[in-house]
């Protein structure tokens, strides 16, 4: 199924249609002009499940520590493919 690319007036003239669409597998693309500026959207589907995929306050923290670590430079950096090569082998 292909990409349909529509205008926010398009979309907001035959939204059900549109949304029909969208729940038979294609991709909605919906374009509009801020102050002059195009601006693009993908509506896709989602389950109630994909509600879920907000990030948990534990893994914001784990997040978190990883960027303070970073920060202190407790990590392991390759500048060559080489480097990343032997690093992963030594995992």
């Amino acid at each position: 199924m292909g990409t349909i690319s529509i205008t926010a007036r398009e979309f907001r003239e035959k939204q059900a249609s549109f949304l029909d669409e969208v729940r038979q597998g294609r991709e909605l693309v919906l374009s509009r002009k801020v102050k002059g500026v195009k601006e693009r959207y993908m509506i896709i589907k989602i389950d109630d499940d994909d509600l879920e995929l907000s990030i948990s306050p534990k893994l914001q923290l784990k997040i978190d520590d990883a960027r303070a670590q970073y920060k202190r430079g407790e990590m392991t950096s390759c500048k060559s493919l080489e480097e990343l090569n032997s690093f992963l082998d030594s995992l």
